[in-house]
């Protein structure tokens, strides 16, 4: 990631700009092409570039499988409702140490959170990218595609205007989340 107001040395970014588009030579596709080097400076050109080697290069993982232990939790069934606050907390925590991010959960009861996280995200495979400032972010409210959600507890009026008129679909009401929680943010 670019470091703000840094002073860089124009030759070695040229340099760096080449050695980054050999490397990414034989993975070349059309993603190459969104980068204009006219609108573009050449250290962001090369933050873009940087960008896409690491994801290239990036292992495919289970989520749970990005800690060392894996990172496993006890059934939901067979915890309390203490047990399940505690857990859910330690856990968005250690989430946020490989940079994951939950999204839109103030819908969803504790224990609702939980169950998503055991068995819907831990063992989802996702592409493990160790690069400052790079954020998964778990969209908790749009799950198999059910828009209800996020236009009942998150969409501002004008994102559910908009909805309703690409779908032409009755909009649910707008009604504040129930669980409102504070969690680790970070930016899209």
């Amino acid at each position: 990631m670019l470091a703000p107001k840094q002073k860089i040395d124009p030759v070695d970014c040229l340099l760096r700009n080449a050695e980054l588009r050999d490397q990414l030579d034989p993975l070349f596709d059309e993603s190459i092409d969104v980068v204009d080097v006219g609108r573009m400076s050449t250290p962001h050109e090369n933050d873009f570039l940087e960008s896409m080697l690491a994801w290239e290069r990036a292992p495919m993982l289970p989520i749970g499988q990005w800690f060392d232990p894996p990172l496993v939790l006890p059934e939901p069934d067979r915890l309390e409702a203490d047990e399940i606050s505690r857990l859910l907390t330690q856990t968005v925590e250690t989430l946020f140490t490989k940079n994951v991010v939950l999204d839109f959960t103030d819908h969803l009861s504790d224990r609702q959170l939980y169950t998503l996280v055991a068995r819907d995200i831990l063992p989802a495979f996702e592409k493990k990218l160790d690069r400052q400032g790079t954020y998964l972010h778990w969209d908790c409210a749009n799950l198999g595609e059910d828009a209800e959600a996020w236009l009942r507890y998150y969409a501002s009026p004008e994102e559910r205007d908009m909805w309703q008129e690409e779908t032409g679909e009755d909009l649910p009401p707008a009604s504040e989340a129930p669980f409102v929680r504070k969690l680790p943010k970070a930016p899209m």
